[in-house]
């Protein structure tokens, strides 16, 4: 059971999108099912449908605004998946960035509930030790490690 509102706004567009490439609404639509302000919808956006987790928004504001959100192609992201996961190791990636990327692995059906809960555990910033900045730059290597490992043609 999904609790907090973003959740629930997460599940419902993710909902919208299982079964085409992509959606368009009015963000006023959108915040008056919801029953809240239209920056409820922006955060929610921008921490829950980012590039890195496969997505891509567009928005146009005013009275004729719209939301486009545009699910990426796991598919076509493995080919470029370096270009694709803008993950650095000297910059490193967040936890909640980490687990977004597996959970939409795991909502494709590329791992399975299980590999996204050993990779999660993996990634946990208390498996990890060390400084954050460590952290996110050991969180990165193994991220793209997992995901490089993933997409190997030869292992298909």
């Amino acid at each position: 059971m999904v609790k907090s509102l973003a959740g629930q706004i997460e599940k419902y567009l993710k909902e919208l999108l299982e079964f085409q490439d992509f959606i368009e609404l009015q963000r006023s639509e959108l915040a008056g099912i919801f029953s809240c302000v239209p920056s409820q919808i922006n955060y929610v956006l921008s921490t829950r449908f980012t590039p890195n987790q496969g997505y891509i928004v567009e928005s146009r504001r005013g009275g004729g605004g719209y939301l486009r959100i545009v699910k990426l192609s796991w598919e076509d992201l493995s080919a470029d998946r370096m270009e694709a996961f803008p993950v650095l190791e000297e910059e490193g990636i967040g936890q909640g960035e980490a687990e977004g990327i597996l959970q939409r692995l795991q909502e494709e059906h590329i791992i399975t509930d299980r590999e996204f809960l050993l990779l999660r555990a993996m990634l946990d910033r208390q498996a990890l030790g060390g400084s954050r900045h460590e952290q996110d730059r050991l969180r990165a290597r193994l991220l793209l490690t997992a995901v490089n490992t993933v997409f190997r043609l030869d292992a298909q």
